[in-house]
């Protein structure tokens, strides 16, 4: 065993040594993160060993755990204690943290699976270690050391705030390596060696569970592949104007996890019979397909119908209709509602699913900001959004009856956090009560709403708070019967056809309003600065202003101005970016364009760039000419747009147009 590699840390005693020994629990439970040919690592057991010669083990699972693991780790430690002892500086009597872990290699598209890998991963606290050993099961089912890739990482203090973070391995000529489950020993010193001591100072602390934490990793591995081979011919016909290698391979871990997840709950339940479901709000159908060619009875239910659906066939059941939240959008008798970035329906999934049936189970994937009632208001600013919104659709599962229960999927998506309501809270004859409960709190969120609109309309209520505790002692009689059991009279299903509300459509003169307005407070926000036109434009100077963050330039719009651009897609923002003739928008930040600065894109190609360039050239008026005070920064031969209407050419693409007409 030597050296393999150092890395120098930093930190005091609130970040080392505990950042140290978070990075080997991440480098243990998730080592996909690391090394990703892996899958993931099944934790069999864990608990206290002690290295004493009497071989005592007494693993310690929690409450609810099999003992199998615990005696599998019993049994491990006493079969090679003696082989792990010369790798150890504890002596007896001490306490060790042993681990047993089985690392899952990434299944591949072709050739057989490699198997899984077990490591009996014992941590020393005292002396700062952690050490890896490979097991290897005899002809007889033993477990021996693979001596050849045993490893050690090891956290040394130097002094005051200086720590370093070791490797120690077997030479080069020992060490095997299959690239997989036994990296090469460069990769070890190189990227796990920075990754750890990135880690352990970092302090990051997920406010999410760790991906596919409810179900078993090796076996959503294998269907995942199996399922993505199936369907990557859905990509080469993909007929919407959506990502094709995005949305298929999603749509395609999704139901691999609802495939896993349900084949766990039967083996739970003792069911016999695959569950039946209905995914509200199914968009392009595709998990529906998915699901339904699986084995699974169910439908999709959309309130616009996708080109894509006719490509299904018949087996794949879906529905263009609007669900309104009330008495005729129940389904007693389907086992799971489904609801993948089902926006406005989000919230209302865990009620339609607690009204349905006793039986009836739930998963959400949220995704845009729903209340019952309209857009989600934020109320806690010590969380972000995403968290906020997370724990407010997991509090309606839990007044709806459900443990809720959260999880994080591996799909290409930044909103990736579902929820899951399997089981009820309350026996069956308490159903009325909840749904009394359910009652109450939907109301009290309408009501909670109202006052804030008020507020943000300028009328006022003394004790905002006062008045959403007292509302619900003031419950109106039947009224969830209203509007022909309609359970929220004024709901606001999506809108049938789409519309365009990312400023495009806005009307010309809103927009140039708006585009005038916030270029003049840029150039008057501080004296006019006075920068040397080199580049020959018509005046020796030119004023390229100031910047300003986009809250500062929101302070400065009125109040109408504001609450039109609220109703487009990232409003203020998405406004001034479309405009970047005028604008640019970084960090948060928005400045005047200084067209002298610009440089070509390196994402484009040079002669896609140019002609690009050619058929736009001149076919729209500069914006600075007309109206910044100093006119235009580039000479008219150098600027893409019209100095004055006597440049102006007709488009390119007009032409084309009018000679195919």
């Amino acid at each position: 065993m030597g050296l393999l590699g150092t890395a120098a840390v930093r930190g005091g005693g609130a970040v080392l040594p505990r950042g140290f020994w978070a990075a080997v629990r991440v480098w243990l439970e998730k080592p996909q993160v690391a090394n990703r040919r892996l899958c993931g690592a099944a934790i069999e057991a864990e608990g206290t060993v002690l290295p004493g010669e009497d071989g005592d083990a007494s693993p310690h699972l929690g409450s609810g755990e099999e003992s199998a693991g615990a005696a599998e780790l019993g049994r491990l430690w006493r079969e090679v204690r003696e082989e792990l002892l010369p790798f150890l500086a504890a002596g007896p009597g001490r306490e060790l943290r042993a681990v047993l872990r089985a690392l899952l290699p990434r299944v591949r598209p072709a050739g057989p699976p490699a198997p899984p890998v077990k490591e009996l991963v014992v941590q020393d606290v005292c002396n700062g270690t952690v050490t890896f050993l490979p097991l290897e099961e005899n002809s007889e089912g033993k477990y021996q050391i693979k001596k050849c890739n045993i490893y050690q990482i090891q956290l040394t203090h130097i002094g005051d705030e200086e720590w370093s973070v070791s490797i120690i391995a077997p030479s080069s000529e020992d060490w095997f390596s299959d690239g997989i489950t036994y990296p090469k020993l460069s990769w070890l010193g190189d990227v796990l060696l920075s990754k750890l001591a990135k880690w352990s100072v970092e302090q990051k602390c997920s406010e999410f569970r760790s991906t596919l934490s409810l179900i078993p990793v090796a076996k959503y591995s294998k269907i995942y592949q199996d399922l993505k081979e199936k369907y990557k011919e859905m990509v080469k016909v993909w007929p919407e104007v959506t990502d094709p290698e995005k949305f298929v391979y999603e749509d395609v871990a999704i139901a691999t996890y609802l495939l896993v997840l349900w084949e766990e709950e039967r083996k739970e339940k003792g069911l016999a019979n695959k569950q039946s479901f209905v995914d509200l709000g199914c968009g392009n159908g595709l998990l529906v397909h998915i699901l339904s060619n699986e084995g699974h009875l169910g439908r999709g239910i959309d309130v616009r119908r996708r080109k894509i659906w006719d490509m299904y066939g018949p087996e794949t059941h879906l529905e263009e209709s609007s669900i309104v939240p009330g008495d005729s959008h129940l389904f007693p008798d389907t086992d799971w509602l489904i609801g993948n970035h089902s926006d406005e329906l989000t919230p209302w999934i865990p009620v339609i699913a607690a009204r349905s049936s006793y039986s009836c189970r739930y998963f959400v994937l949220p995704c845009c900001f729903f209340d019952f009632h309209g857009k989600y208001s934020r109320r806690q600013s010590k969380k972000t959004q995403y968290r906020e919104y997370l724990d407010f659709v997991a509090e309606v599962g839990c007044v709806c009856g459900f443990n809720v229960e959260e999880d994080c999927l591996r799909i290409p998506s930044t909103k990736r956090v579902c929820l899951i309501g399997k089981n009820r809270t309350y026996p069956p004859m308490e159903r009325s009560l909840i749904d009394e409960q359910i009652t109450q709190f939907i109301h009290n969120r309408q009501t909670c709403a109202v006052v804030a609109r008020d507020r943000e309309d300028g009328f006022n209520h003394n004790s905002h708070s006062d008045l959403c505790k007292g509302v619900s002692s003031e419950l109106p009689e039947n009224m969830m019967e209203m509007a022909s059991g309609i359970w929220m009279p004024g709901f606001q299903p999506r809108e049938k056809v789409e519309q365009t509300r990312n400023c495009a459509a806005l009307p010309r003169d809103f927009v140039d309003g708006v585009v005038l307005n916030v270029a003049n407070l840029l150039l008057n926000a501080v004296p006019a600065k006075s920068c040397s036109n080199s580049h020959g434009g018509n005046k020796d100077t030119w004023n390229p202003g100031e910047s300003l963050s986009l809250k500062e330039v929101a302070e400065h719009l009125n109040k109408e101005t504001l609450k039109r651009l609220k109703s487009e897609y990232g409003g203020l923002q998405t406004l001034l970016k479309n405009n970047h003739q005028v604008f640019q928008v970084l960090d948060g930040r928005v400045h005047i364009r200084d067209w002298r600065k610009e440089k070509p894109s390196r994402k484009t190609k040079p002669e896609v760039k140019r002609c690009l360039s050619a058929e736009a050239f001149k076919t729209r008026l500069c914006w600075f000419f007309i109206h910044h005070p100093d006119g235009c920064s580039l000479p008219s031969e150098s600027c893409p747009y019209a100095h004055g209407p006597e440049e102006l050419r007709q488009s390119e693409t007009i032409k084309k147009k009018k000679h195919i007409w």
